[in-house]
């Protein structure tokens, strides 16, 4: 699905609607969520000591990489609105690189899987507990404190974003991203929330099985939520996708047609 959505998007680049919700950071959005996915597969298969590291690592940093570049998304809504109010200097817009934001989150995420590697990594052991007459192979977090730092890291993201996607939910534009990237956080977040619990309480196999969903639901709730509606207007009502439709409140009057 990443895919498909990926090729329309390369095929329909030049058109308005892509080119004004920052299409850079939309590829490098549906980069991260073709890793988010194929992190997925590092659960599978008997734990050794490199896929130990590997899966929750790599889960780490995509997501991170994911929401850095939604939270990306969302602070150029907001600096492009305020940058068009009286007294503002519209110049602001382009001296602010939403990759160097994004970049700088996800070093922050690599710095702290490094440490976690490096202090207390993950190993695969056996779990003699879960049942009587079976000894499952699971992989042990080494260092919980790692681990819940990952995931800890990943929430204050999300819950940044959502703040300013929030905030800018109604600012006047006939198509504001925010309000889907609202959306998609507020699923994200209950997938998450969720997810704490239900890991806590699962044993052994359980809790991967567990975690697998929850990449795979919130990868999919942000997949869905902000890039369909889009796919839709450009494959279903092409007819919306011109520059007057995308900036109606602001410069041109609304009309039900372009």
């Amino acid at each position: 699905m990443t895919v498909v959505v990926a090729v329309i998007f390369v095929k329909y680049r030049k058109t308005p609607l892509v080119r004004a919700n920052n299409s850079e950071l939309s590829f490098l959005l549906l980069f991260s969520l073709k890793l988010c996915f194929l992190c997925s597969l590092t659960f599978i298969g008997q734990p050794s000591e490199w896929s130990c590291m590997l899966r929750h690592t790599a889960f780490g940093i995509t997501f991170v990489l994911c929401i850095s570049c939604v939270l990306g998304k969302t602070i150029v809504v907001l600096m492009a609105f305020k940058a068009t109010l009286p007294g503002r200097n519209d110049e602001m817009v382009w001296t602010y690189t939403a990759e160097s934001q994004c970049s700088g989150f996800y070093s922050w995420q690599v710095i702290i899987c490094m440490l976690w590697l490096t202090i207390a990594p993950p190993f695969p052991s056996k779990n003699f507990k879960g049942f009587k007459d079976k000894i499952i192979l699971e992989c042990s977090l080494g260092s919980s404190v790692g681990f819940w730092a990952v995931l800890g890291y990943i929430g204050l993201l999300a819950i940044l974003c959502f703040i300013c996607a929030f905030l800018a939910r109604k600012l006047p534009d006939n198509f504001n991203e925010a309000k889907f990237i609202t959306f998609s956080m507020l699923i994200f977040c209950a997938v998450w929330i969720t997810f704490i619990p239900a890991y806590v309480s699962s044993p052994g196999k359980f809790s991967v099985a567990v975690e697998i969903f929850a990449i795979l639901a919130s990868s999919f709730g942000l997949l869905i939520c902000i890039f369909i509606p889009k796919c839709y207007i450009i494959l279903i009502k092409p007819e919306e996708n011109t520059k007057r439709n995308m900036m109606g409140n602001k410069s041109y009057p609304r009309t039900m047609s372009s």
